[in-house]
């Protein structure tokens, strides 16, 4: 019998991770690196991550009111600053990828904004947290495990 609650092989785990580790690094701007990453778990329905995300978000400062509105953040003027705007759309095109690729005017909005180098950690951040989510969706790990 297999068990859900165990994640995975050690080494892929430990991969997984660098790679989170790498594009949060690169990207520079924790607040903005949590609100990526709970954008996207919001789309997975990921409630482990977004359980251990909205704990470190407040931890690097993000205020309630982003985290209470992100779900509406398109709507929610005001809120985001424009080069959060930029990173929550191209997060919400790579996550969901809809029309099977990410929208030309997303990408080159979220380009204008980061650079070639900071799209990179941008996107391999919303590719990280998108295999965490179906790791943790996919073996039903419940939230609560996260401890800061």
């Amino acid at each position: 019998m297999t068990t859900r609650t165990r994640l995975l092989d050690p080494a892929v785990g430990r991969a997984m991770s660098a790679l989170s580790a790498a594009a949060k690094k690169g990207l520079g701007d924790p607040a903005l690196a949590e609100l990526v990453v709970i954008r996207a778990s919001q789309l997975n329905h990921c409630a482990f991550c977004l359980d251990m995300h909205l704990a470190i978000a407040r931890e690097h400062g993000v205020g309630e009111r982003q985290l209470d509105l992100l779900a509406a953040w398109e709507e929610a003027e005001g809120v985001f600053d424009e080069r959060e705007r930029a990173a929550l759309a191209l997060t919400e095109a790579v996550t969901v990828l809809t029309g099977g690729f990410v929208p030309d005017e997303v990408y080159e909005r979220a380009a204008g904004h980061f650079g070639e180098a900071g799209l990179a950690h941008l996107i391999g951040l919303v590719v990280a947290i998108n295999n965490w989510n179906r790791v943790m969706v996919g073996r039903r790990i419940p939230p609560g495990g996260y401890t800061p």
